[in-house]
């Protein structure tokens, strides 16, 4: 137990010294520089902004967070399920992965008119934008990832009369684990800033809606403030992300 807690604490330690380094730059440089508040306003005064406007803050953040998280779990789900399907099936593979470089070669957001005009303007859009950048990121990795079974293990599984999809379960998938927990903390990110930028090209509600109306309206510390929520919000999903690392890839 001591040693686990003393774990635990190492790994806050360069967390709180990220944090206190930011505070100390941001904070330094308004000084230092004599910023103007609508250039560059202090964190105590977007923080206390924040804590007066949480319930407006609190909805927007819902709104994202239901997007984001929707759009992440069907991207990881289908993302890991396409690469399975393209492993057992190279000829298909080598047909479909051209087809996914081609359209995630094209920045996600810029499919966004497209979706807004497909899905409409509600969280549908959003979602269906974040499936598609998490299921790139799930299926490249995931791929990588189950192709690097051991030969040897894998034809000895055969030779036991384990077939294919038995194969991928036992074996390749526990061995592609480290590449897929890698896609879903690249995912953490990427859904996120799909979902707010979806927001502020068209959306009822969410964060990126109120950036882009705080910005109309020249409210500079509700920008500041979304932004805030939406960066600690990530860091809590990125953390929970590490957990699940944890458990499921213990034997790193």
């Amino acid at each position: 137990m001591v040693a686990k807690r003393k774990l635990m604490n190492a790994r806050i330690v360069p967390v709180l010294l990220s944090v206190a380094v930011l505070l100390a730059v941001w904070e330094g440089a308004i000084a230092l520089f004599d910023i103007p508040p609508f250039v560059l306003p202090s964190l105590g005064a977007i923080v206390k902004h924040a804590g007066a406007d949480m319930g407006r803050l609190g909805a927007a953040l819902g709104a994202t967070l239901g997007e984001a998280l929707g759009g992440y779990t069907l991207g990881a789900v289908l993302g890991l399920l396409l690469a399975v399907v393209l492993l057992l099936v190279p000829p298909l593979e080598r047909v479909a992965m051209p087809l996914a470089v081609a359209v995630n070669a094209v920045p996600t957001v810029a499919y966004a008119p497209l979706f807004l005009i497909w899905f409409g303007i509600g969280p549908a859009s959003k979602v269906a934008l974040v499936t598609l950048a998490v299921g790139f990121t799930m299926l490249v990795n995931a791929l990588h990832g189950l192709k690097l079974a051991d030969v040897a293990a894998v034809n000895l599984m055969r030779s036991f009369g384990a077939g294919p999809l038995k194969t991928v379960w036992r074996l390749r998938l526990p061995v592609a684990m480290p590449s897929v927990v890698t896609a879903l903390r690249i995912g953490v990110p990427r859904s996120m800033i799909v979902a707010i930028v979806g927001e502020m090209l068209g959306a009822y509600a969410g964060l990126g809606r109120m950036i882009y109306e705080s910005t109309q309206q020249v409210d500079l510390l509700s920008v500041w403030s979304a932004v805030l929520i939406a960066s600690v919000a990530s860091m809590v999903f990125y953390g929970v992300l590490v957990w699940v690392d944890q458990k499921l890839v213990w034997w790193r």
